[in-house]
C-alpha cells in the first residue's frame, strides 16, 4: 500500500477561488506555506470536509473521504484539528478536556494511550487547572493533545502559534518537533513563518491566489530558484546531520552531512544525534581558492548549478556541495570579477550555522 494523501479541490467562494490538487506523503509533516489570503485555511477546511468543494476529492492513505459520489462529514473523518485558538472547554479542568477528546473515539480505535499523550505534550502538572489559567503555549498543548487523544489519520494544524508571543512560541516548538519525531500521524501544518518552515517541515504545499505554485520536500522547495521562498531574506537550506564528536580544548561540536563535517559552538548533545541544521544564504560566500588562513573554519567545494537575478545588483546561487544543495546569495558585481560560470567548482564559506534539535 502506497503512503499518499492525494486532493483535488476546486472551490469558489465569493470571488476567491481554490483550485488545487495534490499529492504528499501519507505520513510526516507537510507545512502549507503562503502569504494571507492564498487559501491556506480554505484548503484545510475543505480537507476537514468544512467546505464543501463541487468539484473534490480526497483520500487519505487507504481511505476515500470524498469523491464525485461520496462527502463522508467531517464529524465521521478520523481527523483532528488544532485551531490558531485552543477553544478549550472553560467550564472544565485541562483533565476533562483531554477526556473530551477521548470519548471522540470508540475505546476499540484508541491508538494513543492518555499518559502518553500527556508525557508527549509535557502537561501532566496542569492535569487539574482551568484553561483560564493556563498561558498561550499551555493552551495550545493541550488543544494539541485532546486533538491527537480521538486517535486521528489525520493532525490538521491552522497556524497553531500564530497567536502566540516570542516567548510562548519558544515553549512550545519543542513538543511540535516531539510530535513530528515520535508520532506517525501524518500532520499538515499551515504557516505564513518561514522559520516554522525550516524548523518542522519534511515536505512543502506553496500556495499563490488559490493555486499551488509548488510541492515537493523541503530541500527541493527552499532551493528551487523560481519560487519566492528562495528570495526572502531568510532564504536557505536545512540538512540533516549527525553529533559526531566533541572538542573540550575549543569548545566545539562536530557534525557529519554527506558533504563533509561542519563545526559549531559546543552544543549538550549525545554522541549520534540527528540534528537539523540551517544553513541561510546571507551567511554563505564563494572562494576560487581554499582559503587556510581564515577564521571560517566550514568551507566546502561546490559546484556551481544555478543562478538567479534578485535584483539590479544580487544574485541567488544554487550550490551542489556532494549531493547537499547549498544556496548563497552574492553581488553581481562578485560574480563577476571572479568570473563564475554554471558548472564551475568553487569554495562555499560557511559562517554561521543554526541548529534546530529534532
Amino acid at each position: 500500500m502506497i503512503s499518499e494523501i492525494h486532493g483535488s479541490f476546486h472551490f469558489k467562494q465569493g470571488s476567491f477561488l481554490l483550485d488545487i490538487d495534490f499529492k504528499i506523503p501519507g505520513r510526516g509533516v507537510t507545512t502549507i506555506f503562503g502569504a494571507s489570503g492564498s487559501g491556506k485555511t480554505t484548503l484545510l477546511r475543505c480537507i476537514a470536509g468544512l467546505e464543501q468543494a463541487k468539484s473534490g476529492f480526497l483520500k487519505v492513505n487507504d481511505c476515500c473521504w470524498q469523491d464525485d459520489s461520496k462527502f463522508i462529514p467531517t464529524y465521521q473523518r478520523p481527523l483532528g484539528y488544532v485551531f490558531q485558538e485552543a477553544s478549550l472547554f472553560s467550564h472544565l479542568s485541562v483533565k476533562k478536556n483531554l477526556e473530551y477528546g477521548l470519548q471522540r473515539t470508540p475505546p476499540e480505535q484508541h491508538k494513543l494511550i492518555f499518559d502518553e499523550v500527556v508525557d508527549l505534550l509535557g502537561i501532566s502538572t496542569l492535569l487539574t487547572r482551568n484553561p483560564n489559567n493556563l498561558s498561550g503555549g499551555e493552551k495550545q498543548r493541550v488543544a494539541i493533545a485532546r486533538a491527537l487523544l480521538t486517535s486521528p489519520k489525520l493532525l490538521l494544524m491552522d497556524e497553531p502559534m500564530a497567536a502566540l508571543d516570542d516567548n510562548s512560541k519558544a515553549e512550545i516548538l519543542p513538543y511540535l518537533e516531539r510530535l513530528h519525531a515520535e508520532l506517525l500521524i501524518p500532520i499538515l501544518y499551515i504557516t505564513h513563518t518561514i522559520a516554522e518552515v525550516m524548523r518542522l517541515a519534511d515536505n512543502v504545499l506553496l500556495i499563490d491566489k488559490g493555486k499551488l505554485i509548488g510541492n515537493g520536500t523541503l530541500s527541493e522547495i527552499l532551493t528551487r530558484l523560481d519560487l519566492p521562498l528562495a528570495h526572502v531574506y531568510e532564504a536557505g537550506v536545512v540538512i540533516e546531520a549527525k553529533v559526531i564528536e566533541h572538542d573540550e580544548e575549543f569548545h566545539l561540536t562536530y557534525l557529519e552531512f554527506s558533504g563533509g563535517r561542519l563545526s559549531l559552538g559546543r552544543e549538550d548533545l549525545l554522541l549520534g544525534t540527528k540534528v537539523r541544521v540551517v544553513l541561510n544564504a546571507r551567511d554563505i560566500s564563494l572562494a576560487l581558492e581554499n582559503e587556510v588562513n581564515s577564521s571560517i573554519l566550514n568551507t566546502f567545494r561546490a559546484i556551481i548549478l544555478e543562478v538567479a537575478e534578485e535584483s539590479p545588483g544580487q544574485l541567488m546561487v544554487k550550490l551542489d556541495v556532494a549531493n547537499t544543495l547549498l544556496l548563497t546569495r552574492i553581488t553581481k558585481k562578485s560574480w563577476t570579477l571572479l568570473n563564475l560560470q554554471i558548472g564551475m567548482s568553487v569554495y562555499a564559506r560557511v559562517k554561521s550555522v543554526a541548529l534546530f534539535n529534532k
